[in-house]
């Protein structure tokens, strides 16, 4: 081999500049199997069980559910952590809630009337806002200048009504 090719293989392979050292082995990237025996180590450090028999499992997020169909639950009371695995399916609350309704109970039957009211208020297309979302709006204006008025006037006033009060 000429020292033109040599000089040409050995630019290939290098990580720097001019005068760094080659590197001596590929870099070998993390898997997601090694991601995965890290969670369940921490897992079973926090002590979870599992929890068999859960056919299916919501959770409601603003107006979107995320549902998981014959889940894997684990469970650590002590620890406040749940943990759900499989595959979600991203749902909308109009689509999933007829099937849900038997699922729920008494108590949740409040938030229930208050979501089919709000449904109602809006229209199919969305051109009617609900009414707590319009105050919000109009908390976000600025109001419009007046010619003529400062802000020191009306300051000055209450200096002088906090003097001679």
């Amino acid at each position: 081999m000429n020292r033109e090719k040599l000089m040409k293989m050995a630019n290939t392979v290098r990580t720097g500049g001019k005068g760094t050292v080659r590197r001596k082995k590929k870099a070998v990237h993390k898997t997601n199997t090694t991601d995965d025996k890290k969670l369940q180590s921490t897992l079973k450090r926090i002590g979870v069980n599992s929890i068999p028999a859960i056919e299916e499992v919501n959770i409601f997020k603003d107006d979107v559910v995320i549902q998981f169909i014959n889940p894997k639950v684990q469970a650590s009371v002590a620890a406040n952590t749940w943990v759900v695995s499989g595959t979600p399916q991203t749902k909308k609350l109009q689509d999933i809630l007829p099937q849900i309704i038997s699922q729920l109970g008494t108590d949740n039957l409040d938030n229930l009337k208050k979501l089919a009211e709000q449904f109602q208020k809006q229209a199919p297309g969305g051109a009617d806002v609900p009414a707590t979302i319009q105050e919000e709006d109009d908390d976000d204006d600025v109001p419009e200048l007046v010619v003529g008025e400062t802000f020191e006037t009306p300051a000055a006033e209450e200096a002088a009504k906090a003097t001679a009060s």
